[in-house]
């Protein structure tokens, strides 16, 4: 269905140029995800390792391992991640959805996202989750063994499902996205008339994400708080962000539906150019969030409500200033083949569901290495990434194994990729 009058569709040459663009941001998203996760082990602020494993708080959840070596960096880098990564991965996850449901159509868009998370997410809650947290349970209770490991573990009120979290919270959006779709074709033209112009004037489009991004994070952080989570059963979600992370998502197919090199992401368009006013822009939103929350957190019982609202609003500030930036940086610079990046491209959300394992794994291996906590966190990196990605590799290359992490064995044949 083509889109309504007034919505341009990309030239060939944009869109490569775009579609380039994208997948070798995924690659660089990936390495930015494993450090992420890397660091939160070295962080300065972190209180101490969890106490218990069956009871409440399980700060095992957020912070599997913690070290006794300490970084103040981390803070700083783990919380500029944290205001914008996943909601890249959200943006990112609804740019090709446009081109996908009108090629597919909602029936067929549909089963494949199923089939493309719903059994990575079963994968990663029943077989990764479990083997990537026994050194948390072994740390507390040494002594103690498999089995005792696997009664504690089935005792918990919920099955740990570790990143995986966010498989389902995208599968549970995108059938939102294929249902609107079979009820009314016509949106994608509406979500593409958002971002209609954006190549040359994208203040639009970006009050309108900032205004979306601000009624759908700002109340529910201030009702819950901007960190707390729900665990129920396999399912979890940080309560001030499920909305957030709908306004990103849908806001990425407005993108796609657009024209994908033809609007905001085009390879001449204001964006792109403007990459360093959207890092200044960055920095100093990211620095007003961090003063505020930290005053917020450090004296919650005088923290009246304006201030918290504030938090909230620069948080969202963070956010939107944060996942433009990245995509302007890899719009205007990361459009050319990069060979090192296309595995990590290629096997992105491969890596993205067996990193945790290995991972946690050498985090608590490290726990009494006499060594800096950049060097430890460097380590855990350098072992932790390209092990997840040759498993990624191997998995792929074996029928079911590779549907475990979301990839189509005919896809990703040894003969089919010869041919490629």
């Amino acid at each position: 269905m083509p889109l309504a009058t007034g919505v341009k569709t990309a030239s060939p040459a944009a869109y490569a140029h775009t579609s380039l663009a994208v997948a070798n941001l995924r690659g660089v998203f990936i390495l930015i995800l494993v450090s992420f996760h890397a660091s939160l082990a070295y962080l300065g602020s972190t209180a101490g390792p969890a106490a218990h494993f069956t009871q409440p708080p399980f700060q095992w959840l957020a912070f599997p391992v913690v070290d006794s070596r300490r970084f103040y960096g981390f803070d700083l880098y783990c919380a500029w991640e944290d205001v914008h990564v996943m909601a890249l991965m959200f943006f990112l996850s609804g740019l090709f959805v446009p081109g996908s449901l009108r090629r597919k159509g909602a029936a067929r868009f549909l089963a494949d996202r199923v089939l493309r998370l719903a059994l990575p997410f079963l994968f990663s809650v029943l077989a990764v989750a479990p083997l990537a947290l026994y050194p948390v349970f072994h740390g507390l209770h040494p002594h103690a063994s498999i089995a005792d490991y696997i009664g504690a573990y089935r005792s918990l009120p919920f099955l740990p499902n570790g990143p995986a979290w966010f498989l389902w919270l995208l599968l549970a959006i995108s059938i939102a996205a294929g249902a609107l779709y079979a009820a009314a074709p016509a949106t994608l033209d509406a979500l593409g008339r958002i971002a209609a112009g954006a190549r040359l004037r994208p203040q639009r489009f970006l009050l309108t994400l900032a205004a979306a991004a601000t009624l759908a994070y700002v109340p529910l952080a201030l009702i819950f708080g901007p960190f707390p989570w729900l665990e129920r059963g396999p399912f979890s979600v940080q309560l001030s962000r499920p909305l957030l992370y709908l306004v990103y998502f849908f806001a990425g197919a407005s993108v796609g539906a657009a024209g994908l090199g033809e609007g905001l992401l085009a390879p001449d368009g204001a964006l792109a150019r403007n990459w360093r006013r959207l890092g200044a822009l960055s920095a100093a939103t990211l620095f007003t969030w961090m003063g505020l929350t930290g005053v917020t957190l450090n004296a919650p019982a005088f923290a009246p409500m304006p201030m918290r609202a504030l938090s909230a609003l620069a948080y969202v500030g963070a956010s939107v200033a944060g996942v433009m930036l990245l995509m302007a940086i890899s719009t205007r610079f990361l459009a050319q083949r990069i060979r090192w990046l296309e595995p990590l491209s290629r096997n992105a959300l491969g890596i993205f569901i067996l990193h945790y394992a290995p991972l946690v794994w050498m985090q608590y291996l490290m726990l009494d290495a006499p060594l800096p906590a950049i060097v430890k966190a460097s380590f855990v990196f350098a072992v932790a990434l390209p092990l997840s990605l040759a498993l990624a590799v191997a998995m792929s290359r074996f029928g079911w194994l590779a549907r475990l992490i979301g990839e189509d064995p005919r896809a990703t044949s040894p003969a089919r990729i010869a041919k490629a």
